[in-house]
């Protein structure tokens, strides 16, 4: 017994140095490495912020990039101690890609989310058509967007949803324009219902004359001859001048004659012998 704790004594500055050593380097790798995780992980909150960028999204994406970086620096420490860490390199690639698996739908929602906030392709406010759906929009979190439609329904929209297609945002240009499709009947005055359409568009103040007012044949239809009437309006007065301009097409054209067609079959029966 006494030879053995002789020994032991005798190897313990040994064992000191190279033990010590090793702790040591444990120590000052786990030090260091958690300075500099906490360092790129706030840097990268810096710029987030900096960039307007949501501050729950912009926390959220800190924090994960601290403890992945965490995560590296103690599989580093646990390397200086001796201790063989590719199994644990092993279980934790493991359970991430379960995870991965497992949360699929929601981390592509939330990665989605993040490209919305940072690119901006609408905001608060704006009117669009993403998603399958078309509504105001009324709230842009993580995982989904909140969408208020015309008749006051509220829809959740999935951010991968919305970013997996055409995003169309009727309220970024302060101008837009306004389509007719008219039609008139075959036996009507072409040059009659050119006067009449400029006639409308000159007397309503919402329209933007020095955008220039088209107006042309675009179809021989079957049944019709179809004008392409087309004016320019401030976005906030488009839906309006929409609806006006229907009412005073008919109620003119119906005034001086012009005849508006619609759909219609003749059968013509026959008598045989």
């Amino acid at each position: 017994m006494e030879q053995n704790i002789q020994d032991l004594l005798e190897k313990a500055p040994e064992l000191l140095a190279t033990y010590g050593i090793k702790v040591a380097l444990a120590i000052a790798v786990y030090i260091v490495g958690k300075w500099i995780a906490n360092l790129i992980a706030n840097l990268l909150l810096k710029g987030l912020t900096a960039r307007k960028v949501d501050l729950t999204i912009c926390t959220f994406t800190r924090n994960i990039v601290y403890y992945a970086l965490f995560t590296m620096v103690i599989i580093a420490a646990l390397g200086q101690l001796g201790i063989q860490t590719a199994s644990f390199v092993a279980i934790i690639g493991a359970a991430g890609l379960a995870i991965g698996f497992a949360l699929q739908g929601s981390l592509a929602n939330f990665a989605s989310g993040v490209l919305l906030i940072l690119f901006r392709p609408f905001k608060i406010g704006d009117f669009v058509e993403a998603g399958g759906t078309a509504g105001v929009v009324r709230e842009i979190s993580i995982f989904s967007t909140i969408l208020t439609t015309g008749d006051n329904k509220t829809v959740i929209v999935s951010n991968s949803g919305i970013m997996g297609g055409n995003i169309t945002n009727y309220s970024t240009q302060p101008e837009r324009r306004v389509d007719f499709t008219v039609g008139v009947g075959y036996g009507a005055n072409l040059d009659l219902v050119r006067k009449e359409l400029e006639a409308i568009a000159s007397e309503d103040t919402r329209i933007l004359q020095e955008k220039g007012i088209t107006i042309g044949v675009a179809e021989l239809a079957d049944s019709s001859v179809n004008f392409a009437f087309r004016v320019w309006v401030n976005s906030a007065d488009y839906w309006a001048v929409f609806f006006d301009t229907n009412e005073k097409i008919k109620k003119r054209f119906d005034s001086v004659g012009i005849e508006i067609p619609f759909p219609q079959m003749d059968v013509h029966l026959s008598k045989e012998g």
